[in-house]
């Protein structure tokens, strides 16, 4: 049987700095739940492609204009919206010049610059968890435990 047409695709962004390693979480007010979570979003119409939907996520999240480095994690997943649409979310690893503190929006209400455990340890969902453990193989890490 045929998967029903996705009804809306959403972009995440692992940001990273390397040497060390850490990656950037960003927490929800309680409103929305008080998680841990990558930098997301819906794609918008306007948006050109998946990289260019994350770019303005990315500006509009965090203030962060110039990555180094933006690669998608050949990592996608399927996920129930609302009213029970089907939704799909395609993760990036964007790597940034340095740890340096975001301009949040009202969508965050903190951030943390962590490392690869305390990541995988706080971030709510599972899928979250294994799009890190994608970022982890891709800049070849050799400790890569699975959490998911």
């Amino acid at each position: 049987m045929a998967e029903p047409p996705v009804a809306q695709e959403c972009v995440e962004g692992y940001l990273f700095v390397a040497a060390p390693l850490r990656l950037l979480l960003l927490r929800r007010p309680p409103s929305r739940g008080s998680i841990w979570v990558p930098v997301s979003g819906k794609v918008e119409p306007s948006d050109i492609d998946y990289r260019s939907a994350l770019l303005r996520e990315l500006k509009e999240e965090t203030g962060f204009s110039a990555p180094n480095l933006v690669f998608p994690l050949d990592w996608d997943v399927r996920f129930e919206g609302p009213n029970g649409a089907p939704w799909r979310l395609h993760a990036f690893g964007v790597e940034l010049e340095g740890a340096y503190p975001p301009h949040l929006s009202p969508e965050h209400e903190a951030f943390e610059w962590c490392s690869v455990s305390e990541a995988r340890t706080r971030l709510h969902y599972a899928d979250n968890r294994a799009a890190v453990d994608r970022l982890g193989e891709r800049l070849g890490l050799r400790e890569a435990p699975r959490t998911v």
